[in-house]
């Protein structure tokens, strides 16, 4: 999954630019650093001197004589816009939408406005917090969307209860069971919870719950139903 979703990614977010346009320095050190590289995936940058490419579904940046290349966020100080993060979000949310929410836990309706994303944990305190407030969100407009994202791995008891949810026949009924600390049947079936976590490590999620706005913001932490719709309608 991390493979095919990296290269849609490449394809999606290229800006275009010419190949005359792209010094031959940059595509001489990508390939060293990046094999496999699509010489389509480069872009011009904000910054004068600098293009922007993506490497392991993170934005990063190059000069234009390939020598030096640049890890970290690019602000506009002029408008106290981070661009970097910006163009991750977009990032994220197309690895996200790639998925599809028949892979995913689906709290709500299509008739939702907005969309919230989580990794969840279903052995995370702050996740069952979390979960307490969905009925809130959902009533707001606010779609819930679950990702699995057992912290201790795949050779965990955790792991082994994420993958009974998916298995469930209830789903929504097991998960809520779950993090209530209540016991569920242990099931094994084809699940996705692997890739959700394949999906988490990529977009940088270290810990539970992580919360992935549908403008590509992301909060990590548990955050009170009221707060979070604020901050969704860009209340705060």
């Amino acid at each position: 999954m991390k493979k095919a979703v990296l290269i849609a990614l490449m394809l999606a977010f290229s800006s275009h630019v010419n190949a005359a346009e792209v010094p031959q320095a940059i595509y001489d050190q990508l390939n060293k650093v990046v094999p496999g590289y699509d010489p389509a995936n480069v872009s011009l940058s904000p910054v004068t001197g600098l293009y922007e490419f993506i490497a392991d579904g993170h934005v990063m940046y190059i000069s234009k004589d390939g020598r030096y290349v640049v890890s970290g966020d690019v602000i506009d100080m002029e408008t106290r816009t981070n661009l970097t993060k910006q163009k991750q979000g977009k990032i994220t949310l197309a690895a996200i939408d790639k998925v599809g929410d028949d892979q995913m836990l689906i709290f709500g309706d299509d008739k939702d406005t907005r969309t919230l994303t989580i990794f969840t944990d279903v052995d995370c305190p702050y996740c069952s917090m979390m979960h307490k407030e969905v009925p809130k969100l959902n009533e707001a407009g606010i779609r819930i969307r679950y990702l699995l994202y057992p912290r201790a791995g795949m050779a965990s008891p955790t792991y082994a209860k994420s993958v009974s949810v998916w298995c469930a026949d209830d789903r929504k009924k097991a998960i809520g069971i779950a993090k209530a600390g209540g016991k569920i049947e242990a099931k094994t079936c084809d699940n996705p919870v692997e890739d959700h976590m394949k999906l988490g490590e990529m977009v940088g999620v270290s810990g539970t719950p992580t919360l992935i706005l549908d403008d590509g913001r992301i909060l990590p932490g548990y955050v009170p139903a009221d707060k979070l719709i604020a901050i969704i309608n860009q209340k705060i």
